[in-house]
């Protein structure tokens, strides 16, 4: 049997899982380190790496809860030059940088304890002529052609470099612009090294209440606006859990908490409202289903 954890995007809503995984650890001491794959996207990225570098789930939530405002502050001054994100990142990757390299080090992804799989884009992919973007999943598999030599913290940043929100990093951008729920990108690498008993388990970072009222609306860019960015990223998401559920079954779950209101990937101040939603997730199916399966 092979077990995988796949951890959405999201920001400082990652506070969401990795609590939901401390909550399971006091029913199943341990179990996270019992997953054979780690696979995140952005803030799940940031999860991912933690986990495969045997940190436990209190660690990294409190990591959450510690550093999120300094990860997402800016100073006055940047928000005017930028005109707050208009013409420039939201927030610099600096201080996300110097988190990482407190915590993870000049580790590359060959010195991880476990196996990983991290959703990145690339801008810029020169193997094409000519060059275009692609999506990038850096592993440390054997046949990862060179993955295993990059630095983890390269590769997590390169995942969380959230378009508007952070700068490109080293030519890449986050990982969620292709695959905001990397489940089924596991599923097919999984799949890809011979594994096909596989237990599969999916975290989000929080469904946001988000819809419109568009009756046949004649619109262009300007009214859809960030609306569309949004649909096509959560649309992803929800792509993804559609065809993990159809593929594996019962040997899938998907755990997505609902918001009820809208949080921003940046809300830091919303930490302990984030921690209450996660709290107040019913983990007996969770527990049932790890009871049967695993």
């Amino acid at each position: 049997m092979y077990k995988v954890l796949s951890i959405d995007g999201g920001g400082i809503r990652g506070i969401i899982p990795a609590r939901l995984l401390e909550r399971l650890e006091i029913y199943i001491p341990g179990i996270v380190q019992q997953f054979d794959l780690f696979s995140g996207t952005s803030t799940g990225a940031v999860l991912a790496a933690g986990f495969a570098n045997g940190y436990n789930p209190r660690f990294l939530r409190q990591m959450y809860q510690g550093f999120g405002e300094e990860v997402f502050t800016d100073s006055l001054w940047d928000d005017i030059a930028d005109l707050k994100y208009i013409l420039g990142a939201d927030y610099s990757l600096d201080n996300l940088k110097a988190l990482l390299q407190r915590v993870i080090g000049e580790k590359t992804l060959g010195d991880l304890s476990k196996k990983v799989l991290i959703a990145t884009h690339d801008l810029k992919d020169e193997s094409f002529d000519p060059p275009r973007w692609k999506p990038k999943f850096f592993h440390n598999y054997p046949d990862s052609r060179g993955d295993s030599e990059h630095a983890v913290v390269d590769v997590v940043l390169r995942s969380a470099a959230a378009p508007i929100y952070f700068p490109t990093y080293q030519g890449y951008v986050d990982g969620g612009v292709s695959a905001i729920n990397p489940s089924m990108c596991a599923l097919a690498q999984a799949f890809h090294e011979g594994f096909y008993d596989i237990r599969l388990l999916s975290l989000g970072t929080g469904h946001n209440p988000r819809c419109l009222d568009a009756q046949n609306a004649d619109w262009g860019i300007a009214q859809w606006g960030l609306d569309l960015v949004n649909m096509f990223m959560d649309g992803g998401g929800e792509v993804a859990d559609y065809q993990c559920r159809q593929i594996l079954h019962d040997q899938y779950f998907r755990l997505q908490p609902r918001l009820t209101s809208p949080i921003g990937m940046d809300a830091w101040q919303s930490i302990d409202q984030l921690l209450d939603i996660a709290d107040q997730v019913d983990l007996q199916p969770l527990l049932i289903w790890l009871e049967d399966t695993f």
